[in-house]
This record gives structure tokens, sequence and C-alpha cells, in this order.
């Protein structure tokens, strides 16, 4: 036991073994940003529309039943956060999900949920 600042910390070697690992501020801020982008029940629709393939806006829109400007705002939002990429076939343009990484949150995520 050792007392630092009137804090009473009972296990030395633990709490230095976290202090070690813990992320920094900034890197724990980027991650809430990305939490706050996730936590956005249309981007997330979005994304989840994306886990099945590479989509145009159009059909975006259908899908989630909003207008293209709409949809374009959003994907904007996610692009620029790196959630999703792009890829121009002529005059169209094609969203997809920008990794694995983001498909693999998404579906850890929802297995999470549906085991209620």
């Amino acid at each position: 036991m050792e007392t630092t600042n009137d804090i009473t910390i009972h296990d030395v070697q633990l709490v230095t073994h976290i202090q070690q690992k813990m992320s920094s501020y900034n890197t724990i801020t980027d991650l809430s940003d990305f939490f706050k982008l996730m936590g956005d029940s249309t981007r997330l629709q979005l994304l989840m529309v994306l886990e099945h393939g590479e989509l145009c806006v159009s059909d975006l829109a259908f899908l989630l039943n909003m207008s293209i400007s709409a949809v374009s705002h959003q994907l904007k939002s996610l692009r620029n956060a790196k959630l999703v990429k792009i890829r121009r076939d002529g005059k169209n343009i094609y969203y997809s999900l920008d990794d694995d990484h983001i498909k693999s949150i998404l579906e850890v995520s929802l297995e999470h949920i549906l085991e209620r």
C-alpha cells in the first residue's frame, strides 16, 4: 500500500502496470469522437447497410428512405472519419466500409445487443 496526494493505492504493482498501458488523452479523445459518429442512428444504419457491399448514394437513399442530400451529408461525415471509402466508376461514386475493422466492430456490437 502506498499513499500519494491523499490517495491510498492498494495494489501498486497493478496500478503501475495499468498506468504504463493507458492510452494518451488524445487517443481517448479520438476514440470518443469515433463512438460519437457511430452513435448516430442514421450513420450507424448506413454503416450496417454497407456491411453487405458497395452502394451508390441513390441506392443508400432508397434503402434508408431518405433524401439523397441527407445521405450525402452523413456519408461525408463517415468519410472524413475514415469509416467509409469511395470508388469512382465514371460519373458514379460507390461507398463501402473503409476496412474490416469497421465491419468487425459492427458485428461484435450487434452480437452483444442480441444476446440479451
